[in-house]
């Protein structure tokens, strides 16, 4: 932002004292990059929406389930909720501030010192190459689980090929003006939360309030079981919320991102939440707990057509709505795909233009003007990712967002540079600051105590770490002589 700043400081004495002066200021920001400021408001939080739902709700309500051991799993998606806020508060406060391309990359350039901004950042895009493709994998994997549900013979590796046709038509999609993206995500944005909406209705219409609630002895009693069992499914609701951020990465594209940023990282955590809730008590309703928890792999696979078979026991169309809740399931899959895809792909390219990653991601296209060469390899590698299994990599994604992105964010907004541009105009000031961060950063610090497998997945951490220095150390090094 920096043309955008000295033209809003020579004419403030120093400071953005007026929202104009910001908008002049981003405005000059946003086409200096080539970007094109096209996507609105409710563009914006549908790209938010349809990121953090996906497949996620959908397929991991057992697993948050198995780690609570009982209906007590609706603390995790509450406390889910309130982490997500916390942290919605302190991207909504840093996409504000730095609405570039990029999100988390421009604002640990920014926020920490020279030299600890740009080696941050960098380690950041470089987990990116690690955790992005496994997280954009993720939904053509829970997309090819469900299209399973018509071909029930298809072996692995079909199924595999299936994700990955997916990958390749989101990617080619996607290469379009964003003012299309934007239609298409506002589109793509009802399905998901039609789906949420029908999922609740269903189930209460048959909702029993005995099998909802049906809560085993010792379900709330406070002991090392218990905190263990919250800090898993804790992890798992994270999963699930990761995506009220999406905007930011898209910074350099948003109207008026002052208003548009907070609205959708804030609003999308509530409607999402809410429809988490309702969709949680709702399942619980029709379906005991004990056989979500006690099924097959496969059966977990179909929990909502589980949900509408049940409902409709004994009706000629029973088979019918499982078939409907199958399908709206994959293409809300497909959305998350969309906006991940999305979103991500504008990282390498802000580090591309910071001169701080290869050249070659900085490209935009003339026609489009979106990062082409960022989108395809970013969309290359997924495809390459969507061999593994889904539940392989939801862990090992949060704890490395965690570590690389979350904690070093909320301790950006905490430090001295970041706490003299909060009086700036054009900006959103958290309540209570700094307490909702503060209460994010103990949050995500209490996941990753409380998980026994804690050793295991700080190994691939430390290979991330070790090789992203490595890496830096190299490229700085070649600058040097260059």
């Amino acid at each position: 932002m920096q043309s955008g700043t000295r033209s809003a400081h020579a004419r403030c004495g120093g400071a953005w004292c007026c929202v104009a002066c910001y908008n002049e200021a981003v405005t000059k920001d946003a086409s200096a990059a080539g970007l094109e400021r096209g996507l609105s408001t409710a563009a914006a939080l549908g790209a938010n929406i349809i990121d953090m739902v996906g497949v996620g709700p959908f397929i991991t309500l057992p697993l948050i389930l198995s780690a609570m051991g009982g209906p007590q799993a609706m603390l995790g998606w509450v406390l889910g909720a309130l982490l997500a806020l916390c942290d919605g508060c302190t991207w909504s406060e840093l996409g504000t501030a730095h609405p570039k391309a990029g999100g988390s990359y421009a604002y640990l350039q920014a926020t920490y010192p020279a030299g600890w901004g740009r080696l941050f950042s960098f380690l950041y895009a470089w987990q990116l190459l690690f955790s992005a493709p496994l997280s954009i994998a993720s939904g053509c994997i829970g997309f090819a689980q469900y299209a399973a549900w018509f071909m029930p013979n298809a072996s692995r590796w079909q199924l595999s090929g299936l994700a990955i046709a997916a990958c390749a038509v989101v990617t080619a999609l996607l290469l379009q003006p964003i003012r299309r993206v934007s239609v298409v995500t506002r589109a793509l944005g009802g399905v998901v939360v039609l789906t949420l909406l029908l999922v609740i209705a269903v189930g209460f219409s048959h909702f029993s309030a005995a099998r909802a609630f049906s809560f085993p002895a010792g379900a709330w009693r406070m002991d090392s079981a218990f905190f263990t069992g919250l800090g898993a499914g804790l992890l798992v609701s994270a999963y699930d919320y990761w995506g009220y951020y999406n905007v930011c990465f898209l910074g350099g594209e948003v109207r008026s991102p002052e208003r548009t940023i907070p609205r959708a990282v804030l609003g999308s955590i509530v409607i999402v939440g809410a429809l988490y809730l309702l969709m949680n008590v709702a399942v619980l309703g029709v379906v005991p707990w004990q056989q979500m928890v006690g099924a097959d792999a496969g059966a977990r696979r179909y929990t909502m057509a589980t949900v509408a078979e049940r409902a409709f026991a004994g009706h000629a169309w029973a088979h019918s709505a499982g078939t409907v809740a199958v399908v709206l399931v994959a293409v809300a899959a497909l959305a998350s795909v969309y906006a991940l895809l999305l979103g991500y792909s504008r990282i390498p390219f802000a580090a591309a233009r910071d001169r701080n990653f290869p050249a070659i991601f900085g490209q935009l296209s003339e026609r489009t003007k979106v990062p082409g060469v960022s989108l395809v390899t970013l969309g290359a590698f997924t495809a390459l990712c969507c061999v593994f299994r889904l539940a392989e990599v939801i862990a090992s994604l949060v704890v490395l967002r965690i570590l690389f992105q979350f904690l070093l964010q909320g301790v950006a907004v905490l430090l001295p540079r970041h706490r003299a541009e909060r009086r700036l105009a054009g900006r959103f000031h958290m309540p209570l600051y700094p307490l909702p961060t503060l209460l994010a950063l103990a949050g995500f610090v209490f996941i990753l105590v409380s998980r026994p497998q804690i050793v295991r997945e700080m190994r691939l951490a430390a290979f991330v770490l070790v090789t992203g220095l490595a890496a830096y150390w190299l490229r700085a090094r070649r600058t040097a002589v260059h």
